[in-house]
């Protein structure tokens, strides 16, 4: 097997046990009763005392561990190197864009480092993604209790969550020189 097909074999894993998770939160050993005891009182207090603030913080907080992972478990000077091939080849493409035979040449390469890309961050993915799916299902369980409390009086938790990640991500990627 290559090595791209070495990076599929965990992240379907962690789909499998993302699936299971979600699945099973409520039924059988019922998962909730084990991480509740856990993040209740830590990020229950924190969002209980101010919601917006609260999750706010906690999302940064997340956003720093997770950005942290991605930088020392991946090989940032390589990948600086394919980002960089990447935007070559894109200004290649755009350069030769009537000539089709190119285009399919710098397409197929294009593709081999999204590839390695690919394998070269499923790592951090892997140690991230469980975690990350048992903090949204405390969320959903958090913010339901709390009858769906809108955060800044008009968003949504899954909505706010992402937009402030996309945010927060995007800071620190560019701060801490993650590729």
């Amino acid at each position: 097997m290559n090595k791209t097909g070495n990076a599929f074999l965990p992240m379907m894993i962690v789909m499998i046990l993302s699936f299971v998770i979600l699945g099973q939160w409520d039924q059988g050993v019922m998962l909730k009763n084990y991480i509740n005891p856990f993040l209740n009182p830590t990020m229950g207090f924190i969002l209980k005392w101010n919601v917006s603030l609260g999750m706010t913080f906690l999302i940064f907080i997340i956003t720093v561990i997770t950005t942290f992972i991605q930088k020392y478990t991946t090989d940032q000077e390589e990948l600086k190197k394919i980002r960089e091939e990447q935007k070559t080849i894109q200004e290649e493409m755009k350069k030769n864009k009537q000539d089709q035979k190119k285009i399919e040449e710098l397409t197929k390469r294009n593709m081999e480092l999204v590839s390695k890309t690919f394998s070269m961050t499923s790592k951090s993915i892997l140690i991230t993604g469980i975690p990350l799916i048992l903090l949204y299902r405390w969320f959903n369980d958090y913010f339901v209790s709390i009858n769906n409390m809108k955060i800044f009086g008009f968003f949504g938790w899954i909505w706010f969550y992402i937009l402030a990640s996309l945010i927060f991500s995007s800071l620190l990627r560019k701060w801490l020189k993650v590729y």
